[in-house]
């Protein structure tokens, strides 16, 4: 079978708010376990995560952003400080900063860091969350404003003159001065609902899938390659990958044994009340049940991770060679790039980069062939 599409590419995680060994809450909404947070979301800490990443051949770190997170502009640019190759995958709120400004912001940061830098356009889809941030918008309003942001955005990246006169946004005479045009900037963005499905097609180049069994992921892909056919794929799931196929079980057990069923009812709870399509999708997987036998939702995919952790909920576990498999079909199935993590983010950057990346690229390899 002949393969001409463009290499994969392979991102990691920061954990940016704090670390441990069991999953926990992304947002101060949400709130987290101490066994979660062991290890602070410090620079000392951070930049270890991002050179072993670096180390272990990852492409880029996905740096989230949210109540509980520190600020990701900061920290990547610091991060720049501590490692030489690796990129930064940057989250941002639209609609929350001028696109002028952000389109500045993003064009100091691929001057100053060589041209390192990938941008994840969020769109947000916790009402609560984003009351906090003083937003009031509906769902569907919510990216109308995210289609604007990103029209204005690449635009000012890519050079041109703005004059945008839109239903959120007004602006008129923007340009960035001198730009760095020879370092493009890619935009990621995530979202499920019609909605959301419709500005990936009109703006992204890629679109971030979280975690679900093969046949929905592809549903999903025909679905927008009709309507985009040069938009890219990505993936975010979780990984538990250890020699045997049994050890990766019995860490995933160990996991859902530690989860407190308070800490369940709380999340499941929190999560109903948010009109996000994506978790809405994800809590349907495993219904709120800590039933082991019910959370295996695919061959080798565990949902376990989502009964308390909102957004991707879904781990890959198994075998080294299971868990490239895995990711092959994906691939196969169109998925471009995958973004990956594991507790704690430290120790398995490298596990993962040792172990499964050479794995995959050997099985994507003879494709080619």
């Amino acid at each position: 079978m002949s393969d001409t599409r463009p290499p994969f590419l392979l991102h990691w995680f920061l954990p940016t708010g704090g670390d441990g060994r069991d999953p926990g809450g992304v947002t101060a909404v949400q709130g987290r376990t101490g066994a979660a947070t062991r290890r602070p979301a410090d620079i000392g800490y951070l930049s270890q995560v991002a050179r072993a990443a670096e180390q272990a051949g990852f492409h880029s770190l996905l740096t989230p952003v949210g109540l509980g997170c520190v600020d990701p502009w900061i920290l990547t640019a610091a991060l720049t400080q501590h490692t030489d190759r690796i990129g930064f995958l940057v989250a941002f709120r639209a609609g929350f900063a001028s696109p002028t400004l952000l389109a500045q912001q993003a064009d100091a940061f691929r001057r100053f860091a060589g041209g390192r830098l990938r941008l994840n356009v969020v769109t947000g889809g916790d009402p609560a969350e984003q009351r906090a941030y003083g937003d009031e918008l509906a769902h569907d309003a919510r990216y109308a404003r995210t289609d604007e942001v990103m029209a204005v955005l690449r635009d000012l990246l890519e050079g041109k003159r703005v004059d945008h006169d839109g239903e959120h946004l007004r602006i008129e005479g923007a340009q960035l001065t001198d730009p760095a045009l020879q370092h493009p900037v890619p935009l990621y963005f995530g979202g499920a609902s019609p909605a959301a499905e419709s500005v990936a097609a009109r703006r992204a180049d890629v679109q971030l899938l979280w975690g679900e069994p093969p046949a929905a992921l592809a549903d999903r892909i025909g679905r927008l390659r009709t309507r985009a056919p040069a938009l890219r794929y990505g993936l975010r799931l979780h990984v538990i990958s250890r020699d045997t196929s049994a050890e990766a079980w019995a860490e995933a057990d160990r996991i859902l044994a530690g989860i407190d069923p308070e800490a369940v009812r709380a999340s499941q709870e929190r999560f109903a009340r948010m009109d996000s399509t994506g978790q809405a999708r994800m809590a349907a997987l495993h219904g709120g049940s800590t039933d082991a036998a019910k959370l295996q939702v695919a061959p080798n995919l565990w949902a376990g991770i989502g009964l308390v952790r909102e957004g991707a909920g879904t781990a890959l576990v198994g075998s080294h060679d299971e868990v490239a498999e895995r990711l092959h079909a994906y691939h196969r199935l169109g998925i471009d790039e995958f973004i990956l993590s594991g507790y704690p983010h430290l120790e398995e950057a490298y596990r993962v980069g040792e172990e499964v990346a050479p794995r995959l690229r050997a099985l994507v390899a003879k494709d080619g062939e």
